[in-house]
């Protein structure tokens, strides 16, 4: 049995795993998707004060409090920004970092700088009291889609201009890691920050990578291959 943390992206929740949890626990694991303050359950907790920190805090808290070891630790999209951010305080407790379709920041590097100066200026421009609209995402029909999309809450713009802090780089820590890639994402273009990460990682000694043909939302439109992935890896 495997302790395995799950760690939702910009404008969701928790709610997003909820078609992978079933599969994860049914072969024997833990899991705990915990929802970031100020998004998905935890909306009614926004405001321009949530950060990135404290989205760190939401989870590292959890590890503390359920007291986990030797966990298989996977951050989606944005949720790669909080898993890197918490390597510094819970990282001896990781057995294997997984990003999902996510962004792998160096230190001192925060999600709008990742994204590039016209994201960035675009997303600060768009913002309302320090609140962000969601972008828009399709799944595999217009019912999830539309189901999805009316859980998609403001993210607080804070969680995307703080910066990471991170003193050993995550292919130099003692555990092994994971790249997974949404390669079907027709509005993703190849030079996306996700592509450059998936390149690295695929070219790279220091990381297994896989490949899942969907889009973006892989844990809401593939749950049964993204789960088999996170199981294989569990038991390695």
């Amino acid at each position: 049995m495997t302790s395995l943390v799950l760690v939702h992206g910009a404008w969701g929740g928790s709610y997003g795993f909820r078609k992978v949890r079933p599969l994860l626990a049914a072969a024997g694991h833990d899991v705990y998707t915990p929802s970031l303050t100020g998004i998905g359950e935890r909306s009614h907790l926004s405001g321009p004060h949530v950060d990135l920190d404290l989205h760190i805090k939401d989870v590292t808290n959890t590890i503390f409090y359920e007291d986990l070891e030797d966990i298989v630790l996977l951050g989606f999209s944005y949720g790669g920004m909080v898993v890197t951010g918490m390597l510094d305080h819970i990282g001896d407790k990781v057995n294997h970092l997984i990003y999902l379709d996510a962004f792998v920041p160096t230190n001192g590097q925060s999600a709008l700088d990742i994204l590039g100066p016209d994201t960035a200026a675009h997303m600060t421009a768009a913002q309302a009291g320090g609140l962000v609209p969601p972008i828009p995402r399709q799944l595999d029909t217009p019912q999830a889609t539309a189901w999805s999309n009316a859980r998609r809450a403001h993210q607080p713009l804070a969680t995307l201009n703080s910066p990471v802090t991170l003193t050993t780089p995550v292919e130099e820590a003692p555990f092994t890691r994971t790249y997974i890639k949404a390669t079907a994402d027709a509005d993703e273009p190849r030079d996306s920050a996700f592509w450059n990460f998936a390149d690295r990682a695929n070219q790279s000694a220091a990381w297994n990578y896989h490949e899942i043909a969907t889009n973006h939302m892989v844990p809401m439109t593939r749950p049964q291959e993204l789960a088999a992935i996170i199981l294989d890896l569990a038991r390695s």
